[in-house]
This record gives C-alpha cells, structure tokens and sequence, in this order.
C-alpha cells in the first residue's frame, strides 16, 4: 500500500468555555459570605466598579418572581456545558496554573466544627428527610459546649412533627460523637457518657442524680444514697471526674460562621406563602459609566485603552451575572416552596417526593443549574432555617401504577407495621413487602431492610429473641418487680 500526504476538513462540535462561563457557573453555588468576598475582591481590582447606594439597589434587586429575561447570562450555555467538563474548574479563572491562580491554602485541611461533624453523622444515620430535618434543627441549638437548650417543648411545635419524633431523634443524636454531646444538662451528660462505658449501674446513677451534694463535699450522705462503702464512692468519683463535662470544647477552636438565610418564606393573605430575597446578602455593585466616559477621551495609548475596556466588560458581566444569579435562586426556592406546600402548612411528616429534574422542568431550567443553586443557600421559614437541598426527597413507586408514594410515608407505614406486630408473629422484611404490595406499593426486600435499620429497628429475628426473653423475665419477676430493676434482668446480648 503506498502511503500518500492529503489534505482533509473535518466537522467536529467541542465544548469550549470562556472564564466568564465558568465564572458564572461558580458564582450560582456559591454560599452568600463567600459572594460577598469575591464581589469585595473585584472592587478592588476593577476602577470602573463601584458600590450602589440602598436606593439604586433596591429598585434593581429582584424581589419578587419575575420571568428571566431573554438576555440569561449562563443559563443558556450552562443548558449544554457537560457535568464533567464543569467539574474540571474548582478555581477561579478555570484552574490556570499561573502565579495568581496557586491557592496554597487550598491544600490545608480546614478545621472541623462540632455542627460539621454532627451534621456528618446525622446524614448516615438517618435517611428519612423529616427525621434528618429534626436532627438537623437540634443540631443548630447545640452550643460550643455540646448542650441543647434543657427546654426543646418548641421545636416539635415549630415543625410540625410530635413529640415523640422529637425525642426519638434526640435520643440518636445522643448516641453521636463525641460522646456525651446533645445533653440538656451535666446530669445527662454524664449519664450518656458513663452508659456509653457500661459504668451506668444504679449505684452510680445514684451518684449522678445528686451532684450537688458531691459539689457540698457531702461524702457520708452519697454513700448512703449510692449504698456502697468509702473505697467504693471514692473510685466512682474518680470516675466521674475522668468524664468531659463538656463534650463539645474540643471543637471549640473552630471559626463558627453564622447562618444568614438567602431566602424568607412568609405566610401571605390570601393563605398561600411570600417568597422573597435577602437583600442583605445581595452584593450591590455598579458600573461607573460617567468615569470611564471621561477616561476614554483622555487615553492615548492602545494599552490603557485595552485595559480600560476589559475593566468595562468584566464590571458589566459582574453586575448582570449577580442579577441573574438572584433571579435564579428566587425562582428555585418559590418552586421549592410551590412543591412542598404541605411541609410549610403542616409539618414535616408532609413533605412530598422531590427532586432535581422535577424542579428544573417547572422552571425550564437544567437540572444541574438547580443543584448548584441549592448548594450552600438557607431559606427561613415558619418552622426554621433549612438548607434547600433538604427539601428533595427521595419516592416510592406504586405497585398499581399509580402516584408514587414518598419515601418518609413509606418508612412511617412500616414502622406502623411492626409496631402493630404481635409477640407471636413478628413480621419478617419479605411480609412487610407483601403488605405493602397490598397497599399499593412496589417495594424491594432490601429497601424496607435500608429503611428499618435508618429507623433503629432491630431485624424480625432479633424482635423475636428480645420476645421470648420479655416474657421469661416477666415470668420470672413472679410480680414482684425484679422485672424493672436493670440490675436483676437476665441481658441475652452479654
């Protein structure tokens, strides 16, 4: 075969994008405090921006739901910009390698709060949105100590949820790390500790319930009341003292940043609900028009002008792209608010499946568009502040083709089904299937076993075994109620 030289054209379609784009598309996921660093970063560096007054800014920020108008800064290109191809730019500037670009603190591992290490124990050990809301509203009240308020009588009221919700999730939240963290006060502290070392027996729940009379010095009237000798009230006060009476210092070097919502959610009057921006988090920037007339009749040389006319395309790129990028979180968080109607008017136990594709169609936007919008934004409402990406939830489908069930109704119908067990036939996960397919829905074997173990829910087994071992306690208490004393009852896990 001879080998021959041969010019070809060939059509070929790539994704190019400028700093701008990508500029752009940081901008959208971006926390308000961290906007309000960049903004401050580029007044700075550019002469022809400068800060608005309340009054110019007020008639220019959008307040309300608007349609986005024909001239969409990013969200036209950001439709066909690949997942992965974005993913590739973490920097500004679109990850160049020059000087000005080197971010060494980008290789330092930041310090970690004691909400960010709750919040991460939170998201594994529960997956029902409703019950991930609840620990996440307790997880914010926790001071730099590791305690809650002693009174929480608000919180199942503030969202909706009951009581017994409220204490089941707390009482999660007290198995986290570090241990000892979400007591409402010493007592509890030290009880959640010395039962996380199995040193929680009577005499020393005795000894924990009266502190004051170890903080008198009062050795003679706690041995009585703990009903051991002097060697032994001395070894579970040294005891007590190895405790952390407070959990939560450890973490306590951490910069704490306060939340500050980018959204309000108010009831309106006509029963429907008012969304509107922060306009505290909205930076308010302008282009000095006037200026950079007066300089461009004085310029002369070809380089200042180039600067000067770059200074003016990056001020009015900024100044459209922050409109946009408002414009955008106002539309997700009223479709947001529009789809979980049920949340904000009756609680937690109502919040419907969602997700991003759902949202993104409504307003005919891209589906990545609106994950990184709910990235990193807060919206307050009547029952709390909550991150947006909290109100998408996960849905069941129905086994007669009908609407699909949320997942949070799915787990409540289940836990209603072992509770409502008898003793005699306890429910294994293929029945509660079968049930549930009565019911309508099309549920796998290993989903109800996911749901059961988020829910703490032991397996059909072992609710069998903890059965037969109830009523050979009950039977040996003859009534004489051994049966409620920790101490006397036989433990099939030791």
């Amino acid at each position: 075969m001879a080998l021959t030289q041969r010019l070809e054209f060939r059509q070929s379609q790539s994704l190019v994008m400028s700093p701008q784009l990508m500029q752009a598309i940081k901008l959208l996921q971006l926390s308000n405090l961290d906007l309000m660093t960049f903004v401050e970063e580029e007044l700075e560096c550019n002469p022809l921006l400068e800060r608005a007054s309340d009054d110019a800014a007020g008639a220019e920020a959008p307040t309300e739901v608007d349609q986005v108008s024909g001239d969409q800064l990013a969200e036209a290109q950001v439709r066909d910009a690949r997942d992965g191809a974005m993913t590739t730019y973490t920097e500004w500037g679109g990850g160049g390698s020059g000087d000005e670009d080197y971010n060494l603190e980008a290789f330092v591992a930041s310090e970690t709060t004691l909400s960010d290490h709750l919040a991460e124990q939170l998201s594994v050990a529960f997956t029902a949105p409703a019950q991930r809301m609840i620990g996440q509203y307790l997880i914010d009240l926790v001071d730099e100590a590791g305690y809650l308020p002693p009174d929480l009588g608000q919180a199942a009221e503030r969202l909706g949820a009951t009581q017994e919700d409220v204490e089941h999730v707390l009482a999660v939240l007290q198995e986290f790390d570090p241990p000892g963290v979400c007591a409402r006060n010493l007592r509890e502290c030290l009880a959640i500790q010395l039962r996380e070392l199995d040193r929680y027996d009577p005499a020393m729940q005795a000894l924990v319930e009266h502190l004051d009379l170890l903080a008198k010095r009062d050795i003679a009237s706690l041995r009585k009341l703990c009903g051991v000798d002097d060697e032994d009230i001395a070894d579970m006060i040294d005891e007590l003292r190895r405790l952390s009476p407070k959990p939560g210092m450890k973490f306590g070097s951490a910069r704490l940043q306060t939340m500050v919502p980018d959204v309000y959610v108010r009831p309106a009057p006509d029963g429907g609900w008012h969304v509107e921006l922060n306009s505290d988090t909205l930076p308010r920037v302008l282009v000095n028009q006037t200026y950079y007339s007066k300089l461009s009749k004085k310029i002369g040389k070809d380089v200042d002008k180039s600067y000067f006319n770059d200074a003016l395309q990056n001020a009015t790129w900024l100044v459209r792209a922050l409109d946009q990028r408002a414009r955008t979180i106002l539309k997700v968080a009223t479709e947001i608010v529009r789809q979980q109607d049920g949340f904000f008017t009756l609680g937690v136990a109502h919040l419907r499946p969602l997700n991003l594709k759902a949202v993104a169609e409504a307003i005919q936007m891209h589906e990545s568009t609106v994950s990184r919008v709910t990235a990193n934004k807060y919206m307050a409402t009547n029952r709390g502040t909550f991150e947006l990406k909290y109100f998408f939830t996960a849905s069941i489908p129905s086994a007669d083709g009908g609407e699909a069930h949320s997942a949070e109704a799915v787990r409540h119908r289940i836990k209603q089904l072992i509770e409502s067990e008898e003793p005699s036939a306890v429910l294994s996960d293929d029945a509660i299937v079968e049930r549930l397919r009565v019911s309508g829905i099309d549920i796998a074997r290993r989903t109800v076993a996911k749901y059961r173990e988020a829910m703490r829910i032991r397996s059909s087994v072992q609710r069998r075994r903890d059965n037969m071992w109830s009523t050979m306690n009950s039977r040996a208490s003859g009534g004489t109620g051994l049966d409620n004393t920790p101490s006397c009852r036989f433990n099939p896990e030791a």
